[in-house]
């Protein structure tokens, strides 16, 4: 059975595999809805989109009316100003068919200067304070890429109380120095201020480079169930944070079948081990 943790300060119990719903980007319905299939089989209550995932609000949309009550709602916007933030949310109420989310979530923000947009006067950040005045969401929160993208983070939490966060997690990250000190502060503080730590990037080989894009994601994938084993081992075997699934319907079952055979107690010791015996390259240069 794949655990559960409390989302933070939210209260609510997520399983620690959230759905990333970046994989119903480009897909039918009728391929959505075979997905929720896959996550109601395996327990996931907490889905994660973005206004910029294509299509997937719209897929998502019809899964409400039955199926709200089930699962934490989470989108984003990649807007930076107040008026084009405000916009896009109440676009994503609209798409997602429902009146409330239960986080929203500033997209990317890593660029110094976006930042300064978005977390200054007249930025996105008062168009969300104002949808959670509103209650048209409970808690706001903010994501990011980039080797820079924990000490983003931290700014950000210096200057709102923010939620959650969102970053990447995996072997080859755990490897450089630079970017795990960055890792473990922003960590230490948010365990401090309960603050729900969101991880992606556990099943990255590496970029696509010349090699033909098979799946969705925008990085080469783990596909293979005993690599996704090893990648989802790595990650879960850190205490405190959540594994948010990769963005391909055809990988997430392998995904959630490697989380609900997880044990943390004989995953702890060989986790490292034999992940770094995977090719893995990096995917952040900078």
């Amino acid at each position: 059975m794949i655990a559960n943790l409390t989302f933070g300060r939210t209260g609510h119990s997520s399983k620690r595999t959230i759905f990333g719903a970046a994989a119903l980007g480009n897909v039918s319905q009728a391929d959505a809805d075979r997905t929720l299939e896959v996550l109601l089989k395996y327990g996931v209550n907490h889905i994660d989109t973005a206004a910029s995932y294509g299509e997937s609000e719209l897929r998502i949309g019809p899964w409400m009316a039955a199926h709200r009550k089930d699962f934490f709602l989470a989108t984003k916007t990649g807007e930076r100003t107040y008026r084009k933030a405000k916009d896009e949310f109440h676009r994503s109420l609209e798409r997602l068919r429902v009146d409330s989310v239960d986080l929203i979530q500033m997209h990317y923000l890593v660029d110094p200067k976006e930042w300064e947009v978005a977390m200054g006067p007249g930025g996105a950040l008062e168009a969300l304070i104002e949808a959670r005045e509103q209650k048209l969401v409970r808690y706001i929160g903010v994501t990011g890429h980039d080797l820079t993208v924990a000490q983003m983070h931290l700014r950000s939490l210096q200057r709102y109380d923010l939620d959650s966060v969102l970053l990447p997690y995996n072997y080859v990250l755990s490897q450089n120095a630079a970017y795990m000190a960055d890792f473990n502060k922003l960590f230490a503080l948010c365990q401090e201020r309960n603050i729900a730590v969101q991880t992606i990037k556990s099943l990255a080989r590496g970029p696509w480079g010349d090699k033909p894009h098979t799946h969705a994601t925008w990085y080469q994938p783990l596909t293979d169930q005993k690599e996704i084993d090893a990648a989802v081992n790595f990650v879960l075997s850190k205490p405190g944070i959540f594994l948010n699934t990769t963005g391909d319907i055809t990988v997430l079952p392998k995904v959630l079948d490697a989380a609900d055979r997880f044990d943390a107690e004989t995953a702890e010791a060989n986790a490292g081990k034999a992940v770094a015996e995977l090719e893995l390259e990096p995917l952040f240069l900078h």
